[in-house]
């Protein structure tokens, strides 16, 4: 069983101004918080000769993440480091329209590790889908993060997401949520 680490949306200003002046704050310490867990992840990945594979959103024109921008680079703590893989989207799929899947065919990946950004939109839609091309997930719970939605704090999507994704399946792949410091390659 191969082993992938993919790391969506870690861009500079994934959630940059989706909050008011008290709340953006209480949002870039958990986004902080989230890119060091990513960071060990990596590091771990690297050590054990596992792939690291960052997903990239290249928003248009005036996004906040609009490819080419100082905000749509993927934090410098992430990287990406020699030998890590860039893949470039435009929805909240990272298999859509990308080469993500021929990617992870190339390398023989079985299995993926995910985490990063926004929790229920890229985060959600991409660990679905990858179990529904038939690999096993583990999901960082404490590895992707997002911002406030209407009268739901991030903390209560994380924690909603962490819920309802563990032990979702497809026939026999499934996804499992883990602390990022227990997950191993």
């Amino acid at each position: 069983m191969t082993t992938a680490l993919l790391i969506i949306d870690m861009q500079n200003h994934i959630l940059h101004g989706l909050a008011d002046a008290a709340r953006q704050p209480l949002l870039d310490r958990r986004l902080g918080e989230v890119a060091q867990r990513l960071a060990a992840l990596q590091l771990r990945a690297r050590a054990a000769g596992a792939p690291v594979i960052l997903v990239q959103h290249d928003g248009d024109g005036d996004h906040r993440l609009a490819r080419g921008g100082e905000g749509w680079r993927i934090r410098a703590d992430l990287g990406p480091a020699p030998g890590d893989i860039v893949v470039h989207k435009r929805s909240c799929d990272s298999f859509y329209a990308t080469d993500l899947a021929d990617c992870l065919q190339r390398l023989g990946v079985t299995r993926l590790v995910a985490g990063g950004c926004m929790t229920q939109f890229c985060v959600d839609t991409t660990v679905r889908r990858a179990v529904s091309l038939g690999y096993d997930v583990v999901l960082a719970g404490d590895g992707h993060t997002t911002a406030d939605s209407g009268t739901l704090g991030f903390a209560q999507i994380i924690a909603h997401h962490n819920a309802l994704l563990d032990g979702f399946n497809a026939g026999p792949h499934s996804v499992s949520v883990r602390p990022a410091g227990e997950i191993e390659f």
